[in-house]
């Protein structure tokens, strides 16, 4: 994306940051140890960190799901699926590992951690969920979240989502992530401690600074621009990929015609029938093998959808950006306000219509104890108007800091891991074309020795 110029003194180069890539199952994910001196940078919030539990690396999977029946918090009964997290620690000192442990969790504890880290962390790029229901799939794919091969799905991307937060630099060194992997009892209750839930910005506030904010930040204008065409761009490439595989699944499925005939012309060929039995073979075959290849293809889909949630994740950056610079405009509009009222209460002059003028008007002036009075209240609050415009003007520069280095490690990631699952599409489409020529060789080898 290229950078519109920008003001030198409110340009940030933040340093380069080591890029991560799409972490591969059963990867060692480093918790705390080798992200020291990335803890709290620089937020400007309050988060739940600790330095002496991520003291080990722990490997992290989800290693399976299981279909449950329970009670709701209304009390209905309910069918919902739990996932298996299964965590190891990794002394470094021996090289011994002490026993697995595991926990069960449901999707909404998922949801529960991933909203807890967005309000803690507006500054960092959050890693999406995958999909609670099926979309852009096609007609042949069952769209039931309940469904085998979709539960399979999602259970290996609930174990990205976590192998993607370990790995990160920041939020990998949270206290309610740590206890997210370790803590099965009362975790929900360590999270709702927080209070996370009253700091959560509202969607009428972020809309309202949407459109009310006067001096907007290029690049996250930029930003937010491009990460609406990035998810109308992949949205428009899933939905090309499932017409494809329904057209492709029909072409293959045909092909068993083939066998069915060559099979039925065999049974009234004396010399010609063994040769016509093995092409209508290789014929079935080929159909048969449009099932395993549609399924590889949802796992590439299903990259592709990761970073089609991720807009939304940039967005959520852009969103509290326009936040705290509506708050900034707002304390500043106040102060500059604050400074008129206590200079015409000074010189006795006013300058705009006001409702203390026309009250003056009518009803005479004010005493000078009065207006004494009231210009040292003035006073004191333009003081501490001063102070929290200079700290939100802090706080701030610290966001946009901290938020574009986080913004530029996550392009480095998408970058690579886009390439390569498009790269990996290419491979396993032209393996698809070679079996299909190998499929007709042998079909012609068949022919050839009637």
């Amino acid at each position: 994306m290229e950078q519109a110029p920008l003001d030198p003194e409110r340009q940030l180069q933040p340093a380069p940051i080591e890029p991560l890539g799409l972490p591969d199952s059963g990867l060692e994910a480093t918790v705390g140890e080798e992200a020291e001196g990335a803890r709290d940078a620089g937020s400007g919030v309050d988060t739940m960190t600790e330095n002496n539990f991520g003291l080990k690396k722990i490997e992290i999977s989800v290693s399976e799901a299981e279909k449950r029946t329970g009670r709701n918090a209304m009390n209905m009964q309910e069918t919902y699926t739990a996932y298996l997290i299964e965590t190891r620690s990794v002394e470094h000192t021996d090289g011994q590992s002490v026993l697995t442990d595991s926990l069960w969790r449901r999707y909404s504890e998922f949801e529960l951690l991933r909203n807890y880290l967005l309000v803690y962390y507006p500054h960092v790029v959050v890693p999406p969920l995958p999909e609670k229901r099926a979309e852009f799939v096609w007609h042949k794919l069952s769209a039931d979240n309940m469904d085998p091969d979709f539960v399979e799905r999602r259970r290996i991307g609930l174990e990205n989502f976590l192998l993607r937060i370990a790995s990160h630099p920041i939020l990998c060194r949270d206290k309610i992530f740590y206890l997210f992997l370790t803590q099965e009892g009362n975790w929900k209750e360590t999270v709702n401690e927080t209070g996370f839930q009253l700091k959560a910005d509202s969607r009428l506030k972020a809309l309202n600074a949407t459109f009310r904010v006067k001096n907007p930040d290029k690049r996250f204008t930029e930003l937010k621009h491009y990460s609406d065409e990035l998810q109308s761009v992949i949205s428009h490439l899933l939905r090309v990929r499932a017409r494809v595989a329904d057209r492709l699944y029909g072409v293959y499925k045909v092909h068993g015609n083939y066998g069915r005939v060559f099979s039925e012309w065999s049974a009234i060929e004396k010399e010609m029938g063994d040769g016509l039995q093995s092409a209508g073979h290789h014929m079935d075959v080929y159909a048969s093998s449009i099932d395993d290849i549609l399924e590889d293809e949802e796992h590439y889909a299903d990259q592709l959808k990761e970073y089609l949630f991720y807009a939304e994740a940039l967005r959520a950056v852009c969103r509290k950006h326009e936040l705290m610079q509506y708050d900034l405009e707002m304390a500043a509009q106040d102060l500059a306000s604050k400074k008129q009222q206590c200079e015409e209460l000074a010189t006795g002059t006013v300058r705009t219509f006001s409702l203390k003028g026309m009250t003056t008007k009518l009803f005479g002036q004010e005493t000078p104890e009065q207006r004494e009075a009231r210009i040292k209240v003035l006073e004191e609050q333009i003081n501490e108007g001063e102070q929290q415009l200079k700290s939100k003007n802090l706080e701030g520069r610290e966001f946009v800091k901290n938020a574009w280095a986080d913004i530029e490690r996550f392009k480095e990631q998408k970058n690579r891991d886009l390439k390569e699952a498009l790269i990996s599409y290419a491979v396993m489409q032209i393996s698809m074309c070679k079996k299909g020529i190998q499929v007709w060789t042998n079909a012609k080898e068949c022919f050839s020795k009637m």
